[in-house]
């Protein structure tokens, strides 16, 4: 191996982080074309089928806060492989899995290791990347988890057809199998400082972050809540739209699923360096108007093709801000209780990703889907508001006060430069 690869290998994120990451976004891939129509099986009522795509969210709210905490007991590394087992083993229990409340208990336990991988990940980068290269660095991340996306759905569609659609849970498995390999053979966490430990024996660290994070999160958090919301419910939207409108198969919808895709990973370089250089709001703001619009056409395409154009405009949207509800995340984090901060961040965030799909259910109850699509447009255009209006520049605020904790007030407008 030449010195360049040997350099490459051996960054502190390109096997411990990014490896297990392209992994894991390949296996959750597998299940997009797979997971609604499985869902739709145990039961055709979209309210019970978004609860069961909603499973995984719930079970990630319910482990986000006790995932900061845990890390700092157990440790990065332990986390880290606990969680991704936890949701491996969950996945793969849903081929036997006969009804939906057995289903929707398994993608719960799946979500809750994934809060515990996610926030232990979170961490991990937003202590190794610096701040001036964090954008690019995380969107690095977004760019391989969109590669996964890609590549994982036409998989999950093809073997969905050809073995049935339980096959993919199997497949996920043992996809998942190499990512805890890889993290148990490279991740070195790096070393909890002093007074981070003195912070953990204190009483009342969640209550004091929230008290000093408050603007922060209120503005920050509501922000990320409604981005969350629109783009988990294109995984809900656009398979049932396509199976149930207009007709398509599961090799069709994870076709759809999969080009677009590939626009969107095709833009986590320029958003990187969009972050970087010009300031986190000039990504985030476009990012969720173009989503937005695209979830806004969606109803109103007859065809394979009109959806797929629709579906890329969406997927350019979300490629635009490739990493930037991480990396917004790693800028607000006091580096002195960043695992308790980062639990609460993803908090928030996932409550607008099980929120996405549970209101994609009840709105097609209750209307019908091309209304839950709009509602879901709605929200991408609240969440480019509050970027927009509400929220000061991120990595001005950062790089002014990089000697203080704080982070600056929530309020107010700014630039995105």
């Amino acid at each position: 191996m030449s010195k360049r690869g040997r350099a490459i290998l051996g960054h502190p994120l390109v096997l411990p982080f990014y490896l297990p990451s392209f992994i894991l976004s390949l296996s959750g891939g597998l299940l997009a074309p797979v997971l609604p129509l499985f869902a739709r099986e145990l039961d055709t009522s979209y309210a019970l089928i978004g609860l069961v795509l909603s499973g995984e969210a719930i079970g990630m709210l319910l482990g986000d806060v006790p995932a900061g905490v845990l890390m700092r007991r157990l440790g990065l590394k332990r986390t880290m492989v606990i969680g991704v087992a936890c949701t491996t083993l969950a996945t793969v229990a849903l081929f036997g899995a006969g009804s939906v409340p057995i289903a929707v208990a398994l993608r719960i336990l799946a979500g809750f290791g994934r809060a515990l991988f996610g926030v232990s990940q979170h961490s991990y980068v937003a202590g190794v990347a610096s701040v001036g290269r964090r954008g690019r660095a995380i969107s690095l991340y977004g760019g391989l988890t969109r590669i996964g996306h890609f590549i994982g759905p036409m998989a999950g569609g093809m073997v969905g057809a050809a073995y049935g659609l339980r096959s993919g849970f199997l497949l996920f498995g043992a996809v998942n199998l190499v990512a805890v390999t890889a993290m148990a053979l490279f991740v070195q966490p790096p070393p909890i400082r002093e007074r981070a430990r003195e912070a953990a024996t204190s009483h009342g660290l969640l209550l004091t972050l929230l008290r000093t994070r408050f603007r922060a999160l209120s503005v920050a958090g509501l922000g990320q809540l409604l981005a969350q919301m629109i783009r988990t419910s294109r995984s809900a939207i656009i398979p049932l739209y396509a199976a149930d409108v207009i007709g398509l198969d599961v090799q069709a919808i994870g076709l759809i699923i999969s080009l677009a895709s590939a626009v969107d990973m095709s833009l986590f370089y320029p958003a990187g360096w969009i972050m970087d250089n010009l300031g986190r709001k000039c990504a985030i703001v476009p990012s969720f108007a173009i989503q937005a619009l695209g979830m806004l056409l969606v109803p109103f395409t007859a065809s394979f093709g009109g959806l797929l154009a629709a579906t890329a405009l969406v997927g350019l949207g979300n490629g635009l801000g490739s990493g930037s509800m991480m990396t917004l995340g790693a800028d607000l984090a006091p580096s002195e209780a960043r695992g308790e901060f980062l639990g609460i961040w993803r908090f928030i965030g996932d409550s607008g990703h099980m929120g996405g799909p549970l209101i994609v259910g009840q709105v097609a109850d209750l209307v019908t889907l091309p209304h839950a699509a709009w509602a879901m447009a709605a929200a991408g255009v609240g969440a480019a508001l509050v970027f927009g209006l509400l929220l000061p520049e991120p990595l001005k605020t950062r790089r002014a006060h990089a000697s203080s904790p704080q982070v600056g007030h929530a309020t107010g407008g700014g630039s995105c430069s």
